[in-house]
């Protein structure tokens, strides 16, 4: 079976749908930012801030690497892991790829005012999310399947996801 790969910006479910698939598909749920933290040892804001953003993007590219060579898994990404052609090339060899989307008013929501999001540190944040939402289209559009996510929960994504997947994984 295909690994079952979910992508999309900070604050559309991917932790939550990953883990109501994990439970609905028996299948092992990879959290990428989670691994990243246990594997260096520090949280991404700490990496973030010592080290940048072009260092955490290169864990998180040997953090891709690793996982995808599993099978039958789900990883969530973060929002930003399909940026990089070599991410995306490694995730799509043994999956399929499932991005989640949400409007910049309702990720903002979802976000609040957390200090774990080191991207959206600035001072007007709808408007940070709104620029990076535009960036990353292109790279979100790739996906093999889109979901909006808009006031649904984790579990009708995650059914609406099974639903989508049948004869393809």
């Amino acid at each position: 079976m295909k690994n079952i790969v979910l992508t999309g910006f900070m604050g559309t479910g991917k932790t939550e749908v990953g883990r109501e698939l994990s439970r609905l598909l028996n299948m092992k749920l990879i959290d990428v930012d989670a691994e990243i933290e246990k594997t260096k040892k520090m949280t991404i804001n700490e990496i973030f801030r010592r080290l940048g953003e072009f260092q955490f993007r290169e864990f998180e590219t040997e953090i891709i690497k690793k996982v995808t060579r599993k099978k039958s898994v789900i990883i969530s990404t973060g929002g930003g892991a399909i940026i990089r052609e070599e991410n995306v090339d490694a995730l799509r060899k043994n999956g399929l790829i499932i991005c989640l989307t949400a409007t910049a008013e309702t990720i903002l929501n979802r976000t609040g005012n957390s200090d774990d999001r080191p991207l959206l540190r600035a001072d007007d944040p709808l408007a940070q999310i709104r620029q990076l939402l535009e960036s990353r289209k292109p790279f979100y559009q790739r996906a093999d399947i889109t979901i909006d996510t808009e006031g649904k929960s984790p579990r009708q994504v995650a059914e609406e996801i099974i639903d989508r997947l049948k004869g393809k994984i």
